[in-house]
C-alpha cells in the first residue's frame, strides 16, 4: 500500500507538470480568460492549492481559506509556488510508514464541521480531485491547440516510472 501511495502522488506531480507545460504555451490572455464559469488559471490555482490545504490538514493545519487567484497572474507565478507544495508533499510522503496511511486524521472544514478519514483515503482523494481538474483545464488547453498529451497512469508508468 506505501508503495502505491509514493506511486500515485508520483504520478499526480508528474500528470501537473504536463499541463503546466501545456499552458506554458498559450498566451497570457488565453491563461486568464474565464471558458464556461472559469479560466485556466482558475482551475490550475484551485488544484495547487487544494494539495497544499490537504498537506497542511495530513500536518495537523485546517486552513481558514483557499489561495487568492489573483496571486498566480501566470504560468510561471503558480509553477513556482506549485514546485514548493510539491516539494513539500514530497518530504510528507517519503517519510510515511505504512501503518501511517491507515491512520485517522480528523480536520475542521470551511464551514466549521469536523471530518476524519484514514489518511490512504486523504492521499486519494488528493490525486483524484487533482485529476478531475487537470482534465477539465487540459480540455480548455486543446481548445487552445496546446493538449497536454496523454495523462494516463499508465502512460506515465510506462514513461517515467522504468526510469
Amino acid at each position: 500500500m506505501l508503495t502505491a501511495a509514493h506511486s500515485v502522488c508520483a504520478y499526480s506531480a508528474w500528470a501537473n507538470e504536463r499541463v503546466l507545460d501545456a499552458a506554458e504555451q498559450i498566451t497570457l490572455e488565453q491563461f486568464q480568460t474565464d471558458e464556461d464559469g472559469c479560466s485556466i488559471r482558475d482551475l490550475l490555482t484551485h488544484t495547487a492549492a487544494a494539495q497544499w490545504l490537504w498537506l497542511e490538514r495530513w500536518r495537523g493545519t485546517s486552513l481558514p481559506e483557499m489561495w487568492d487567484l489573483a496571486s498566480f497572474p501566470d504560468v510561471a507565478s503558480l509553477r513556482k509556488r506549485w514546485a514548493q507544495v510539491e516539494s513539500e508533499t514530497q518530504r510528507f510522503i517519503a517519510a510515511l510508514t505504512a501503518p501511517d496511511l491507515d491512520r485517522p486524521v480528523s480536520y475542521v472544514n470551511f464551514a466549521g464541521e469536523t471530518w476524519s478519514y484514514p489518511l490512504w483515503q486523504q492521499l486519494l482523494h488528493q490525486v483524484n480531485h487533482a485529476t478531475q481538474h487537470r482534465s477539465e483545464a487540459a480540455l480548455l488547453l486543446t481548445r487552445y491547440d496546446a493538449s497536454p498529451g496523454l495523462l494516463d497512469y499508465l502512460v506515465y508508468i510506462d514513461e517515467v516510472a522504468p526510469a
